[in-house]
């Protein structure tokens, strides 16, 4: 009687004389192209203060994502059967979570092709309002650099990793609702027309790169003798004694200047 072996095949093909074809990879998805970009919207109070901090990599972020956006039909249409729908993204192995979220704190669908490792596109909606919601899961501190259609969101200028971000304490939650327009408000982020979008209409901005959302998180360590903010006032809003003087140019992002 026939006996099988442990740990081995009941049944074993004979050896064939024509080598297997390899299976041929799989391209990872094209993401739609994208409908929307991303208008200089309404003024939103958002107040902020300078801390100084030193990253502890700073050539080497501990996590670099870009989202695509586009309208959700279009994204179904691209990805068919293959759609996979989440609400997050995770970062640095998990220590942050990232999602946008509209304005009534609901988080917008982020889609993937269904077991391929590809790209992920939020899906949004011409005209609604959304934020950048990172959650810190972990003990560390990090610095949050991050664009929108290629722009740095502190400065509306053309982003870097070597630009200045967002403070991100262990076991908090950081919300970006807008460019930053002072040290106390920000320019709503709001879905558009691509026409429409700040991108279009400032200097900076190149329409090729409208329709993607970057973020790199550095690692940071306070320096000694900083204290984490607290909500007082950025060092830009301390008395002048010469007022009169020409300030030195703004740090933060400038108005669009539409056609």
């Amino acid at each position: 009687m026939p006996t099988v072996a442990a740990g081995r095949d009941a049944y074993t093909p004979a050896p064939s004389s024509t080598p297997p074809v390899p299976a041929a990879p799989v391209a990872a998805p094209t993401p739609a192209a994208s409908t929307l970009g991303t208008q200089w919207g309404e003024g939103r109070e958002s107040s902020v203060e300078l801390v100084d901090a030193t990253r502890i990599t700073p050539a080497r972020p501990q996590a670099l994502k870009t989202l695509h956006y586009t309208d959700e039909a279009s994204i179904r249409s691209a990805l068919g059967a293959r759609a996979d729908r989440q609400l997050n993204v995770l970062l640095a192995d998990g220590k942050v979570e990232w999602s946008l979220r509209d304005e009534n704190d609901r988080p917008l669908p982020i889609y993937g092709a269904r077991g391929e490792q590809g790209a992920h596109q939020v899906a949004g909606s011409r005209g609604a309002r959304y934020e950048l919601v990172y959650v810190n899961r972990s003990q560390r501190s990090y610095e949050v650099v991050a664009t929108v259609d290629g722009l740095d969101v502190l400065t509306g200028q053309s982003g870097s990793l070597r630009n200045n971000g967002y403070l991100l304490m262990p076991g908090e939650t950081l919300r970006i609702e807008g460019f930053r327009k002072s040290s106390n408000e920000v320019a709503a982020f709001r879905f558009s027309g691509k026409d429409g979008a700040y991108a279009s209409n400032t200097p900076a901005g190149n329409p090729r790169n409208i329709g993607v959302i970057g973020t790199a998180l550095f690692e940071v360590r306070l320096d000694k003798g900083t204290q984490p903010p607290s909500g007082g006032h950025s060092r830009g809003d301390r008395p002048n004694a010469f007022p009169a003087d020409k300030p030195s140019p703004s740090p933060y992002a400038p108005a669009p200047q539409y056609r």
